[in-house]
This record gives structure tokens, C-alpha cells and sequence, in this order.
């Protein structure tokens, strides 16, 4: 069985389509969060930014992560949620709204990650903190 040899070159540029992937979730969110934006960007919208197609994005990101690209930003997406709901006491609609989410579809896309509805979340994290608290 012959061994494919990939170029330096093409690895490096395969490690770096990753790095700016991930830094361009980063903005995105960041600016969706400051209301600079309305709308969440889709996969085929940061392959565009990267100037790259989006089946190349998803294979690239594939291959150099073992995880696809909806996975990192679902994670992220996860991330904020976690802490809106751990450190301020806005709304789970308002959370949801500022997600880009309907509040339905935020609460079903919570549950998929964490087990729970965001509501069973911050109930959680409340009980947890009078627990310690007496």
C-alpha cells in the first residue's frame, strides 16, 4: 500500500484556512454580540470571506480537526449562551434573540448540547450558588 505524500506548502495552507476559520468565528460572534450584525453567518459565509469554496472549507477544516466546521461554531455558539445564562439576568428569549435564534429553536438547540432546557441551566446554576452560599 503506497503512501500519499502531501507538499509542506499544502499543509501549511490547510493549518492556516483552519486558524482563520476559527478567528473569523471569533469576529463574527464578537460583532453579532456588539449588534453590529442582524443575521448569523452560515459555512457557505465564511468560506466566501475566506475567499475559498465551501466544500473546500468544510473538507479542510475536516481534515486538519477531525471535526466539521458546524461543530466549532455550534461549540461556540454553546459557549455564550452558557455564560449569558451563568452572569446576567437577561431573558432566555432575549439570549436567544440576540443568538439569532427564535426562542423555540434556542431552547431545542440548548437541550441538544447540554441535556438541558437553558430554564433547567440557570435553575442549576442559581441552586448551585445558594447551596455554596449556606
Amino acid at each position: 500500500m503506497a503512501t500519499t505524500h502531501i507538499p509542506k506548502k499544502i499543509l501549511a495552507r490547510q493549518h492556516e484556512i483552519t486558524a482563520e476559520f476559527l478567528k473569523a468565528i471569533d469576529q463574527h460572534l464578537d460583532d453579532l454580540l456588539q449588534h453590529k450584525l442582524m443575521d448569523m453567518m452560515e459555512i457557505r459565509d465564511f468560506a466566501d470571506q475566506l475567499h475559498i469554496h465551501p466544500t473546500h472549507l468544510s473538507n479542510t477544516i475536516k481534515l486538519t480537526t477531525g471535526r466539521a466546521p458546524c461543530d466549532f461554531f455550534e461549540e461556540k455558539i454553546m459557549q455564550i449562551a452558557k455564560d449569558m445564562l451563568r452572569n446576567s439576568t437577561v431573558s432566555i428569549a432575549e439570549i436567544a434573540t440576540q443568538l439569532t435564534f427564535d426562542p423555540s429553536n434556542f431552547t431545542k438547540f440548548f437541550k441538544r448540547f447540554e441535556g438541558v432546557t437553558p430554564k433547567q441551566y440557570r435553575e442549576g446554576i442559581l441552586i448551585r450558588q445558594y447551596e455554596q452560599a449556606n
